[in-house]
């Protein structure tokens, strides 16, 4: 009895321990380093004080390369400057001809002065940037998107995790109106801004998708990653309509056939199943749940070299599986620009860093 009382206490140390590490990794997580601060004050400032720039961001909305269906559209949601950075400089690095390619970059009205400035006073190769505000989106509201009224009108105190930031951001949801934000567009690619590009990814855009909407490298490799992980089962409503053992698949790297989309009108799918889970008894957190259901027997499976995840959590990948990615991806909490952020892998985020911007020398000094 003395044992079992002892092992008994040593689990529920354990347990606490695991929920203390979790909640202090998320907190950390959710910080902002001082040096990224001091980054978008500064840009921030340029853009308020300096009206050329002002009037050199309407030149490029009105820049007819940005609804060029003859060249290479990548977008970006984000409010991390310098992991935007990232992931445009390492795309065009590895790109044969830059001057092709096209960045969507859609942020909040609180970093829209930030993110302007520092990409119109750097130099991207010929690559056209374009930077627009996600609150000036007028059909973005609550009669057209469920999401708003969830996240913004909705009480959600009785769930803690609901707080983080992440989950709270509509920029995590823009990815399902994509083509109502690029009305023009037929194809583009969707990346996250917790990536590292290593490959031209222009090769992506020649894909058959075989009249799929979505292409995406499956991650049911590991039987965690199926439909039933993800999704309620137990709910008739999901178990009627879906396969549990159907593989589930990454969402950061992601080629979308627009006209295949609006064909299928996926965004309505999205619709009707984020007011089913108004009660979130279908899935409780993320954008990945709803988009295994918006995207059911929509998706093209890619080839896996081209989206390697893990980077953020994981410190044992295959050294030959990351240099073989096109995209490496660094999904988890340890993301690259925090300092618990895992140093093996560092050097392939800071590779892409641009260190000739003056503000980056004042600012980001580790």
């Amino acid at each position: 009895m003395t044992m079992k009382s002892h092992i008994q206490a040593l689990e529920e140390r354990a347990n606490a321990a695991t929920v203390q590490s979790t909640v202090f990794g998320q907190l950390v997580a959710e910080a902002l380093p001082k040096s990224l601060h001091c980054l978008k004050l500064k840009l921030t400032t340029d853009w308020l004080s300096k009206l050329p720039l002002q009037a050199l961001a309407k030149e490029n909305v009105n820049s007819p390369r940005v609804v060029d269906n003859n060249l290479y559209h990548f977008c970006i949601f984000s409010d991390n400057v310098l992991a935007t950075s990232v992931v445009v400089n390492s795309t065009i690095s590895n790109a044969d001809h830059s001057k092709q390619l096209v960045f969507h970059i859609v942020t909040n009205g609180v970093n829209f002065g930030a993110m302007q400035a520092w990409f119109l006073t750097n130099d991207f190769r010929g690559a056209a940037v374009e930077v627009q505000n996600a609150e000036e989106f007028s059909w973005l509201n609550v009669s057209y998107a469920p999401v708003v009224k969830q996240l913004y009108y909705e009480d959600i105190s009785v769930e803690p995790k609901l707080r983080n930031s992440k989950y709270l951001s509509l920029l995590n949801h823009l990815r399902f109106y994509i083509p109502e934000i690029y009305p023009q567009l037929e194809k583009i690619v969707f990346l996250d801004d917790d990536v590292v590009v290593q490959k031209d990814l222009t090769q992506l855009f020649s894909l058959n998708l075989h009249g799929n909407v979505n292409g995406a490298v499956e991650t049911c490799l590991e039987s965690f990653h199926r439909y039933y992980k993800y999704l309620n089962f137990s709910n008739p409503i999901i178990s009627s309509k879906f396969d549990p053992q159907a593989c589930g698949w990454a969402f950061g790297m992601n080629v979308f056939d627009l006209i295949a989309w609006r064909t299928a009108n996926v965004t309505a799918r999205y619709h009707f199943w984020q007011e089913q889970n108004a009660d979130r008894m279908l899935w409780k957190l993320g954008t990945l749940p709803p988009a295994l259901l918006a995207f059911y027997g929509l998706t093209e499976p890619l080839d896996r070299r081209w989206h390697v995840l893990g980077l953020g959590y994981d410190m044992n990948i295959d050294d030959r599986l990351i240099e073989s990615a096109a995209v490496v991806h660094f999904n988890g909490n340890m993301k690259p620009w925090l300092r618990l952020g895992i140093s093996r892998y560092k050097p392939l985020w800071k590779r892409y860093i641009n260190e000739s911007h003056p503000y980056y020398g004042d600012c980001v000094t580790s």
